[in-house]
């Protein structure tokens, strides 16, 4: 079995984040996703509109996703890879480069974020309504 890893907020989850997990699933057999928890995501000094609970709500009924676990630092990802016996580790590639130093554990793959969707824009557009 080919086991694949992602990571990221999914706060604002919207239809780019739904065609990246389909992507990063058909890397492998079994994709599990670290959900930033709240604690870490405050120290990233980002702002989640909703909790962990509910964010990982979101990320259950999404047919890809075979496990949720939390991340709570960013040095975890090399432990999480060995002890889950991960595969592949994929991210968007707007941080491409940024964790090859997992590389002698496991294949490291960038996909491609859809065009004119994300977050950010999403929570701007929120925000602009509200003014």
């Amino acid at each position: 079995m080919k086991k694949v890893i992602t990571y990221g907020s999914f706060d604002t989850l919207h239809y780019g984040h739904i065609l990246l997990l389909k992507r990063a699933r058909e890397l492998g057999d079994h994709l599990t996703v670290a959900l930033s928890s709240d604690a870490f995501n405050l120290a990233k000094n980002k702002i989640s509109h909703f909790d962990f609970a509910q964010r990982e709500a979101l990320l259950k009924a999404i047919t890809y996703v075979d496990d949720i676990i939390p991340e709570d630092t960013w040095e975890q990802k090399r432990n999480d890879v060995t002890q889950l016996n991960i595969d592949i580790f994929t991210m968007g590639d707007d941080w491409a480069g940024k964790f090859d130093f997992l590389g002698d554990l496991c294949e490291v793959i960038y996909l491609p974020r859809t065009p004119r969707i994300s977050s950010t824009a999403i929570k701007n557009i929120h925000v602009s309504s509200l003014a």
